[in-house]
């Protein structure tokens, strides 16, 4: 598709400076909050007992002892945000494996909901093999939306993904997940699609199967490889066809439309339309990270935490935030004009009024490129003086703005990760002393 093309690569020229920071102006502190706001939390877990080769999040290899004196820091960095005035309506758990400790991860949210009494929804992620009884008798009155990274059904793939051995056959995964249903109000089914050796009938049995599995949403990820690793990935098992991921999006959308899921965002299908979204971004434009490697979002402005353990528990004990990159490519206000175009018609609506509001001027005007390119592209059913919506086409289009800037900040990850010290990296990454 000749519009992909030229939106993959006009939203990687775009995005190709946007996590390039100034180190030296690294801050002790973000900036305060807006009493009147209702931001966003993120919490970052960086353990796994295994280390998924696609993955590009902040991620290292599980440890007890280490895993404890992490969530010990993380209770303290959240104390620090709550000083500073933030308020929270939500909070999103990732990782890694958030789940790889129940007792802590228990704690983490009871504190932060003693200390941010605002947060209404919880959601966190887990793996398959965590699945059972202990985490529903632990998270089930916690944690409002379960999101159980699946990635697919094909035991071929899961040989690739190198999850086999850790979360188990394809039909034991799906055991393991059938048990999930009716545990939680929201329970999400992560999978990703257009693997270099993905099939279409491949795609068809996990689309077969996710439906079996008594979700009430699920999410398609296009593969989101950094542009790092599509290099090695290349190599490995062979390229990826953006072609074809087209027309296995189209394949995704008619199954799951035509099985009564509503679309939550491009790629999220839930069995209603107001359910919680792994891309909190569209609801919160603004958001607090915390943890080794996450990212926060606030005015304008993105903050890095430090990927490095070693220097995030020095910080927090030294009483400092752990942040080590602050954004430049930022201030500009067209910057956040089109991170919240992407956002917003990522959700699947956009509201003019609201642009304007925000930023005092039509969208039309601020943003006329964008605008002109996604019209042409056929890609609004609605486009008139109160909203946009998205077309079929339209989706998809928005699939690939976010595909890409999420793999830019993939790439930004690795190359965070690589710098860190070598016995660091060797101890942390490949689980060696």
């Amino acid at each position: 598709m000749l519009a992909e093309r030229a939106l993959r690569i006009g939203t990687r020229v775009l995005n190709k400076n946007y996590l390039n920071g100034d180190v030296s102006a690294s801050a002790d502190m973000l900036p305060e909050a807006n009493p009147d706001t209702l931001y966003m939390l993120y919490m970052h877990i960086p353990f796994c007992k295994q280390l998924c080769t696609y993955c590009s999040f902040n991620r290292f290899y599980y440890k007890e002892d280490r895993t404890r004196e992490y969530f010990k820091s993380l209770r303290r960095e959240l104390e620090m945000v709550k000083d500073l005035g933030y308020r929270f309506g939500a909070t999103y758990i990732g990782g890694g494996t958030p789940t790889v400790l129940l007792d802590e991860l228990v704690e983490l949210i009871d504190y932060a909901k003693e200390l941010f009494p605002d947060i209404k929804d919880v959601s966190t992620e887990t793996n398959p093999t965590d699945l059972g009884d202990e985490l529903f008798d632990a998270l089930a009155s916690r944690v409002d939306r379960l999101s159980v990274g699946v990635q697919s059904f094909d035991n071929d793939l899961l040989q690739y993904m190198s999850r086999y051995k850790t979360t188990g056959s394809a039909e034991e995964t799906l055991a393991a997940v059938q048990s999930t249903q009716g545990k939680f109000d929201s329970f999400n089914v992560d999978m990703i699609f257009n693997f270099p050796t993905q099939s279409y009938e491949s795609l068809r049995k996990d689309l077969d199967l996710v439906k079996q599995t008594g979700c009430n949403q699920t999410t398609f990820y296009p593969l989101l490889a950094s542009p790092l690793r599509r290099k090695q990935m290349k190599k490995d098992i062979g390229k990826v066809d953006f072609k074809r991921e087209y027309e296995m999006y189209k394949m995704i959308c008619d199954d799951l439309y035509g099985s009564g899921f509503v679309g939550s965002s491009a790629w999220t299908f839930s069995a209603s339309k107001d359910m919680i979204i792994d891309e909190y971004i569209v609801d919160y434009p603004e958001y607090v990270g915390i943890g080794s490697g996450a990212m926060s979002y606030l005015k304008g402005q993105n903050y890095t935490n430090t990927f490095s353990l070693r220097e995030y528990h020095a910080r927090i004990a030294e009483g400092k935030m752990p942040i080590d990159n602050m954004t430049q490519g930022a201030k500009s206000q067209v910057v956040d004009m089109r991170y919240y175009f992407a956002t917003k018609l990522f959700g699947l609506r956009l509201d003019k009024q609201e642009f304007r509001e925000r930023f005092g001027v039509d969208i039309a005007k601020g943003l006329p490129m964008e605008m002109t390119f996604m019209r042409m592209a056929g890609a609004f059913e609605i486009d008139n003086k109160e909203e946009l919506t998205l077309t079929p086409k339209g989706r998809y289009l928005s699939v690939v703005m976010m595909r890409e800037t999420l793999a830019g900040s993939n790439d930004y990850r690795d190359k965070m990760r690589e710098a860190l010290p070598a016995d660091e990296y060797k101890e942390l990454l490949t689980n060696e002393k």
